[in-house]
C-alpha cells in the first residue's frame, strides 16, 4: 500500500499522484469521468484537482464543468471524507481576479457546485495583477480557512517576490499562510520552477505540486516523429518534437522506461516526483486505460545515475 505524503505544514495527506480534473465535462464526458475516478480511487489515489475555471475554453461551457462532474461523483460514491480536494480561483468569467471579495464570492460559487461545506486546498490560480495587495488576498482566504469553507491554502501561477510577501504577511499577522505551490514543471520546462520559486518554497516548507508534469502528454512517449495523435492537446505537445531537448529527453526516457520495464510517462512523472519540494505530481487521464502509467509512479523510485541522464537530456 502506498504511503501517503503530508502537503506542506497542513494536516493534508495526499496520494503521489494528483488526479487532474481539466478533462471532466471536456475531453471525458459524466460517465467517462466517473469511471476515471472510480478507478484512481480504487487504487488508492485520494487527491483530485480542479478549477473553477475548468473548461470555458470549450464552445458552450461557463466554467465550472469539472467542478460540477466531481461534486455529483462524490454525492453518488460518498466519498467526502476520503478524498482530498483541490480547487482554484481567479479564470472563472464571473469571477475574475483576486479581489477579496472575489475570492469570497467564488469559493461559495465552487462549494455549490462541489455540492460540499468545505473545500480541502483552496488555491489562487493566477496571480497576474500587482495592483492587489497580498493582504487583500490573504485577508479573504483567511476569512474562509476561519469561516470552515476552506481547510488549507495554496498559490499558483506567482512570482517568487510576491509569493514571499504573502508568506511574511501571513507569518506577521498570524492568519492563514499557503501550504502548497502548483508551477508549471516538467522535463522540458525546469525554468519556471527552478531558482528563487523553489528557494521561496523550500525555506517557506510548501509542498509543491507541480502541474504539465507531462508536457500536456509529449512526456508520455506518444508523440514521435512522424506520428499523428488524436488528442485535444496534440498541437501543445508536439510543438516539444521540434526542439532538441525534446529529442533528448524521449531518448533518455525511452532507456530509463526499458531498464524498469514500465511507461516512459511514469519515468517522466518519477523525476519529478524525485525533485526537491515536490510532494505530488499532478497529471490527467482521459480513459482508465491511461492510469496505470500515472499511479505507477508512487512505487517507482530512480538510481541516482537515472535521475542526473534525465536532468543533463533536459538541460
Amino acid at each position: 500500500m502506498t504511503s501517503l505524503n503530508t502537503l506542506g505544514r497542513s494536516d493534508l495527506t495526499v496520494f503521489p499522484l494528483a488526479l487532474g480534473g481539466n478533462v471532466f465535462g471536456w475531453t471525458a464526458d459524466l460517465d467517462q469521468s466517473f469511471a476515471v475516478l472510480d478507478a484512481y480511487t480504487a487504487a488508492g489515489g485520494n487527491f483530485v484537482d480542479t478549477a473553477d475555471s475548468y473548461s470555458t475554453w470549450v464552445e458552450g461551457n461557463s466554467g465550472g464543468e469539472s467542478e460540477t462532474v466531481i461534486g455529483k461523483w462524490l454525492k453518488a460514491r460518498g466519498r467526502r471524507d476520503d478524498v482530498v480536494i483541490a480547487t482554484k480561483v481567479a479564470r472563472h468569467p464571473d469571477y475574475r481576479g483576486l479581489r477579496g471579495e472575489t475570492i469570497k464570492a467564488a469559493a461559495d460559487a465552487s462549494l455549490r457546485r462541489l455540492d460540499t461545506d468545505h473545500i480541502d486546498l483552496y488555491y489562487t490560480h493566477f496571480d497576474d495583477d500587482p495592483t492587489i495587495p497580498v493582504e487583500e488576498i490573504i485577508g479573504a482566504l483567511d476569512e474562509l480557512v476561519t469561516a470552515g469553507k476552506v481547510r488549507a491554502i495554496g498559490a499558483s501561477n506567482i512570482s517568487a517576490e510576491r509569493l514571499q510577501e504573502s508568506l511574511d504577511f501571513s507569518d506577521r499577522e498570524g492568519v492563514a499562510r499557503y501550504v502548497a505551490l502548483q508551477p508549471n514543471y516538467s522535463l522540458v520546462s525546469r525554468d519556471t520552477y527552478q531558482g528563487p520559486l523553489q528557494d521561496v518554497a523550500s525555506r517557506a516548507g510548501l509542498a509543491a505540486v507541480p502541474y504539465h508534469a507531462l508536457a500536456s502528454g509529449f512526456l508520455t512517449g506518444k508523440y514521435r516523429p512522424g506520428v499523428t495523435v488524436d488528442s485535444a492537446r496534440a498541437q501543445g505537445a508536439g510543438a516539444h518534437l521540434g526542439t532538441e531537448r525534446g529529442v533528448r529527453v524521449l531518448t533518455a526516457l525511452d532507456e530509463v522506461a526499458r531498464a524498469h520495464d514500465t511507461e516512459v510517462a511514469t519515468v517522466a512523472l518519477a523525476w519529478v516526483a524525485a525533485q526537491p519540494t515536490v510532494t505530488s505530481t499532478l497529471a490527467s487521464a482521459r480513459t482508465v486505460e491511461q492510469l496505470p502509467a500515472l499511479m505507477a509512479v508512487a512505487d517507482l523510485e530512480l538510481t541516482e545515475a537515472e535521475l542526473t541522464l534525465l536532468t543533463e537530456a533536459s538541460a
